[in-house]
This record gives structure tokens, sequence and C-alpha cells, in this order.
């Protein structure tokens, strides 16, 4: 089975609740999802991600010096992108708990 298809929809929500607590940068919020264990995630994934996400208004970025090379670019969640998450949370505990219904093996 194709995990990419299943994790599409769920990335944003995963990427946003990591900024939330804590302000990352693209390579570390990568670092993050495969400490989770979604090391399947590639960082050319991450990027086009975290640009929607700022678009929407969900995030915004800001460059800050780094000790080991160019600046890097931070993203910080908004308050509409934790209204955002709180929606999330509350969409995919219904889905889960139905989903984890309908598969068991009875």
């Amino acid at each position: 089975m194709n995990t990419s298809q299943i994790l599409k929809g769920t990335l944003e929500a995963c990427i946003l609740q990591l900024i939330k607590n804590k302000e990352m940068y693209g390579y570390e919020i990568t670092e993050q999802l495969s400490n989770y264990g979604l090391d399947m995630v590639a960082q050319g994934t991450i990027y086009p991600l975290l640009l929607k996400l700022e678009k929407e208004n969900l995030v915004t970025s800001y460059l800050k010096e780094s000790n080991f090379g160019p600046p890097r670019k931070y993203y910080s969640i908004t308050d509409q992108g934790k209204e955002y998450i709180n929606s999330f949370k509350d969409i995919w505990g219904n889905i889960s708990t139905t989903i984890t219904e309908i598969m068991k093996d009875k």
C-alpha cells in the first residue's frame, strides 16, 4: 500500500503541531517527523507544504542567523494555524475512532 496517500491529508496538521510546540526550520521539521517514525517524508515534500501553510496564513516565517552557515528560515504558528489544529484534532478523533472500529477483526 502507498503510505503517501494516507499521509497526504495529515502531514500539514503534523507540521503545524510540531511548530506549535516549538518554532523550527525546515530541516528540523523533517528530523522531528523522522523521530516520530515518519522517515519516509522527504525534505522536498516539507518545503512546498510550508510555503502553502504560509500562504494560507497558518504559519509565519523569519530568518535567524545560524552558527553553521547561512541564516535559517524559522516557522511559527499563527492563531489561525492553532484554530486549524484544534479543528483537525476533532475531525481526526472521529475518523480515527470510526476506522479503528471498522478495521477490528470480528
